[in-house]
């Protein structure tokens, strides 16, 4: 069981407001499902391909040419449901939701609107304080994404690339549970990292794999409780929408920009309007892009191109008995199965390689310690060098290694991070650089004996002192590690240091 305080946030208090306001966010995600083949089409979602070599006759709206819908992607959308604690509806439909952009071939998105693919779930996001909320997901829905303008190849004229028209999107749609901006960049995080896990969208932000549109309100102190009590959306204040948001620094400068703005706006006694808002982040302001439209701005109808879907129980039980290990579960199970703390733990599951390394790593071993020359050691050394854990020059087993030669007092903690470091940078096993570079520890207490007899005899003066002063001994001990090159085993040193200083 996760250890966790379901915190209930304090009204916050603006710079330069004259009263606590509390802000209200809800979040709609939009999640590129992880799949080879587009939504309606055999067309690949390759990223980086050519501009408009990816493209289908379907995805560029030839006449004639009808969608065909992709069962992965219905699968995928059921198998992100399941792991949001979601309701799946066997029930669902595609709509049409018109509107004209230059990389619409179309002039409508088919999407879904009446009857979504998903129904309510939630999320548990710990704000890594000891403290966690549980946001409400609203619905999952399924649509196609359109295609992509191009602005800067020319100065008189913009470019349409279509490759990413037709590739299917996950929107998921939180109630307005978030309430500032550090947990709605934890709650976006907390979705990537299960979808992650499943294995239905990569989460890459930068490539626009994960995008998501911000709403903020503000309302004074109490209301969101009453809210809450009511499900009356009256007692929250007016909400802007921050659109396209890709990354999740922008993302909660946007929403202390956006508040602040609301804020000045009813404090001068004016009206906050409800409306669509870009974010500028070199400005640090949002600015209007478009009133806010409503779904009957869309004229929603149902797609008469594609049947509903009708989607068989036993196949949800099938995709629900073969999901992964979740991260809540594996956290959990690192905590008591290995002794870690909560912040290890989280550490270790943020992303399913680096748990995986590290189950490896600590299998049969002192979980705490394989924990810390994970995270410390090899996490330090890997973001020193900006890798991956997936490009990790040392190996599980080679870490392993390490860690049982320790346990076997071959080597000394410090004369193991020298040979973590040469296998690092040369792919040695550890086992023959201890050996062809004479690292082994000194364990034969004769011969630390006379070294520490040595340098007793030899400093009559820090005997005194020492003998005086008992916290004087770690002189006489790093005198020894450095007299045997550092491979006195360290604990039998601290024995005789302090056993000839008492006699």
């Amino acid at each position: 069981m996760l250890d966790l305080t379901y915190d209930t946030p304090k009204p916050r208090t603006i710079a330069g407001a004259k009263q606590d306001w509390e802000l209200v966010i809800g979040m709609e995600v939009h999640a590129q499902v992880l799949s080879k083949s587009k939504l309606f089409s055999g067309a690949s979602t390759q990223f980086g391909a050519e501009p408009n070599s990816n493209v289908a006759f379907v995805d560029a709206a030839m006449p004639g040419m009808l969608p065909v819908i992709n069962e992965f992607c219905v699968e995928q959308a059921v198998r992100t449901g399941l792991g949001l604690k979601a309701d799946i509806n066997l029930f669902s439909a595609f709509d049409r939701k018109n509107y004209f952009y230059p990389d619409l071939p179309q002039g409508y998105q088919i999407s879904q609107l009446y009857h979504p693919i998903v129904g309510e779930g939630e999320v548990l996001v710990e704000m890594g304080d000891g403290t966690a909320r549980t946001v409400r997901i609203e619905r999952i829905h399924l649509e196609q994404d359109a295609g992509k303008s191009i602005h800067d190849m020319d100065p008189s004229m913009s470019f349409v690339d279509l490759n990413r028209t037709g590739v299917a999107l996950m929107e998921i749609v939180s109630r307005p549970d978030i309430r500032g901006p550090e947990e709605a960049a934890a709650y976006l995080a907390k979705l990537r990292q299960i979808m992650r896990y499943l294995g239905t969208c990569n989460g890459d932000m930068q490539s626009g794999a994960m995008r998501a549109d911000v709403n903020v309100s503000i309302c004074k102190p109490g209301a969101y409780e009453k809210y809450q009590e009511t499900q009356d959306f009256s007692f929250l204040g007016t909400r802007c929408e921050i659109k396209n948001m890709n990354s999740m620094r922008f993302i909660q400068q946007a929403i202390e920009v956006e508040a602040k703005r609301q804020i000045a706006i009813v404090e001068g006694g004016g009206e906050v309007v409800q409306e669509t808002r870009l974010f500028d982040p070199d400005r640090q302001e949002t600015r209007s892009m478009r009133s806010k439209e409503e779904a009957h701005d869309y004229r929603y109808f149902p797609d008469p191109d594609l049947l509903p879907l009708e989607i068989e129980q036993a196949w949800v039980d099938d995709i629900a008995a073969n999901l992964p290990e979740l991260p809540d579960a594996k956290k959990a199970r690192f905590i008591s199965d290995f002794g870690l703390s909560d912040y290890d733990a989280s550490v270790l599951t943020a992303d399913l390689d680096s748990a995986g390394y590290f189950e490896q790593v600590a299998q049969g071993r002192d979980g705490k310690m394989a924990a810390n020359w994970v995270i410390n050691e090899l996490f330090g050394r890997l973001k020193k060098d900006d890798r991956d854990i997936t490009e990790s020059p040392v190996t599980p087993a080679q870490l392993g290694q390490i860690i049982d030669l320790i346990a076997s007092d071959a080597i000394s903690g410090k004369i193991a991070k020298d040979v973590f470091e040469i296998c690092y940078t040369t792919g040695r096993e550890p086992n023959e650089i201890v050996e062809t570079e004479g690292m082994k520890q000194v364990t034969d207490t004769a011969a630390i004996e006379a070294a520490v007899d040595e340098i007793i005899a030899g400093n009559p003066d820090q005997v005194a002192k020492a003998k005086e002063n008992p916290k004087l001994a770690g002189w006489f001990v790093g005198q020894v590690m450095k007299a045997t090159g550092g491979k006195a085993n360290p604990k039998v040193v601290n024995q005789l240091v302090a056993q000839k200083l008492e006699g």
